[in-house]
């Protein structure tokens, strides 16, 4: 049982139950906005996570031994269970991230809708019968994978994890998850929801820990057969060629830059809302942020105008208070590299038209804030157009043509997300085709659903989250071929009939 700001650590959760660490660490979770104690947990490292993988192991054959109709059952219990626990996860949540609880409400009110919807995916999922000629019966067998491991970060610590552990419980897999050590607390309380809903012990373990001790641990496991991990492209790169040496599947939700852009006969008011929630919701921290506004220069000086009175005036608070509408970063390292990246936009000559400092008020002086940024002038070989900041940070970049917008939106290393905003119907479905990001949204941001494919184009990932692929990869291909004949077979025999080779 979790007791807010008690002293007494939450366990790791093995094989069904709360334990401590085999070093007897424990990591504390403190409150962005003011640094107290949010709650301690058990600190894992290699002996756990090995721990965790024989308890994964030892549950795989019964999970996976269930119909994908009884998994299906499970998960629809869990779901109604989480809904019914929201208000207590919703608080929690606030305190570990600082995210403003307006913000947190709406995003894990949705969360329920995973494991209805794989759930729902269990129990109706159809294997294939290809054509194969002759009398044979050929179809094929989706099968989980074994044990797999879910690397999570901080930013949405439980709606990423959701995304990762619906489709790979809904698959037969068993798991092992390794969350930020920032934000621990949340995914460790769906163990609960678990249990209650009847999941096996031993199906679902976590182990909170480090990167390079318990992350490290999991990623280079020979028995792990699939890693799923949401993070920095650097640090995909590095779990990926890890995970390679045991020949380890990988799937990576990694960094972004997306692009929000505005053509001339968009709405101004219209554009300028669509700006601020794709900027500034989760105090940018988030992999689809909209850190580049690229507006036709038509109308780029009024959106620029309201743009930045609209930013001065967002609330900064407490994100407990209903009426905040941003709280703080999450972490003194995370301001500082937003700070970094404000004086490398100066340095780089781009304008600051709002924000780029630490709000004033003693209400502040204990936490992690940060005034939603706005830079102009700013041209796209700028380092801070190109490289993921991870606040709330946007450059603003004009064009004048459609092929100046598609290339300044594909000019980056990243391919994540896009959204494109305009009235002309068959102008937004040419620059969708056109551009190379995984998400597209049209007159909208931020938009997702379980069966809505997730994931990213060039150095922001591989593989995907959402939908039918997600199960997919959760999954391998057995392919069984039935001879269907009781005619005799004999290669060899010299008996003049010409004979299937294959």
């Amino acid at each position: 049982m979790f007791t807010p700001g008690g002293a007494e650590p939450l366990g790791l959760y093995i094989n069904g139950a709360y334990v401590p660490s085999a070093s007897g660490r424990v990591l504390d979770v403190r409150n962005p906005k003011n640094g107290t104690l949010v709650g301690r947990v058990a600190e894992g490292d290699a002996a756990d996570i090995e721990r965790a993988v024989q308890a994964a192991e030892a549950a795989f054959p019964l999970w996976s031994g269930l119909t994908g109709a009884e998994r299906g059952d499970i998960m629809h219990r869990a779901a109604a269970i989480l809904k019914a626990r929201l208000p207590e996860i919703v608080g929690i949540e606030v305190d570990q991230i600082g995210r403003a609880r307006r913000e947190m409400t709406a995003q894990l009110a949705r969360l329920p809708e995973w494991f209805s919807y794989f759930g729902a995916v269990a129990r109706t999922h159809e294997d294939t019968v290809p054509p194969f000629g002759g009398n044979y019966l050929n179809y094929t067998r989706r099968v989980p994978l074994g044990v797999v491991g879910h690397v999570t970060p901080w930013n949405h610590p439980l709606l990423i994890l959701v995304k990762k552990v619906a489709p790979s419980m809904a698959a037969g897999n068993t798991m092992v998850v390794k969350p930020s050590e920032l934000a621990p607390i949340t995914p460790l309380l769906l163990a609960e929801v678990f249990k209650e809903a009847g999941v096996p012990d031993g199906v679902y373990n976590v182990v909170p820990g480090f990167g390079g001790t318990a992350g490290y641990a999991l990623t280079t496991h020979p028995r792990v057969k699939k890693i799923d991990l949401t993070g920095g492209t650097e640090t995909g790169k590095a779990v990926a060629a890890l995970a390679a040496q045991n020949l380890t599947k990988v799937s990576a939700e990694l960094g972004g830059k997306a692009s929000v852009v505005v053509f001339g006969d968009t709405d101004i008011d219209r554009a300028v809302s669509a700006t601020l929630f794709a900027s500034f919701i989760a105090a940018g921290q988030t992999c689809v942020q909209g850190a580049r506004l690229v507006v036709h220069r038509s109308i780029h000086d009024a959106v620029v105008e309201k743009l930045v009175a609209r930013a001065n005036a967002i609330r900064i608070g407490d994100p407990q208070d209903p009426a905040t509408q941003m709280g703080p970063l999450v972490s003194e390292k995370q301001r500082a590299l937003t700070e970094r990246y404000v004086n490398i936009g100066l340095a780089e000559g781009a304008t600051l038209a709002a924000g780029g400092r630490r709000p004033e008020g003693a209400q502040f002086d204990n936490g992690f804030f940060f005034t939603p940024t706005i830079f102009t002038d700013v041209t796209n070989d700028m380092r801070i157009a190109q490289e993921e900041i991870f606040g709330p940070v946007v450059c603003v970049l004009p064009f004048e043509t459609e092929a100046e917008a598609i290339a300044l939106a594909n000019g980056t290393i990243f391919g994540l997300a896009t959204s494109i905003w305009t009235r002309e119907l068959s102008r937004a479905h040419r620059v969708a085709h056109a551009m190379q990001s995984g998400i597209v949204w049209i007159n909208d941001h931020h938009r997702i659903d379980p069966s809505s494919p997730w994931g990213g184009f060039k150095m922001s990932g591989i593989g995907r989250e959402n939908g039918l692929i997600a199960y997919q990869e959760y999954t391998q291909i057995q392919n069984v071929i039935v001879n269907l004949s009781d005619a005799p077979f004999d290669w060899y025999a010299e008996d003049g009939v010409e004979k299937r080779y294959s």
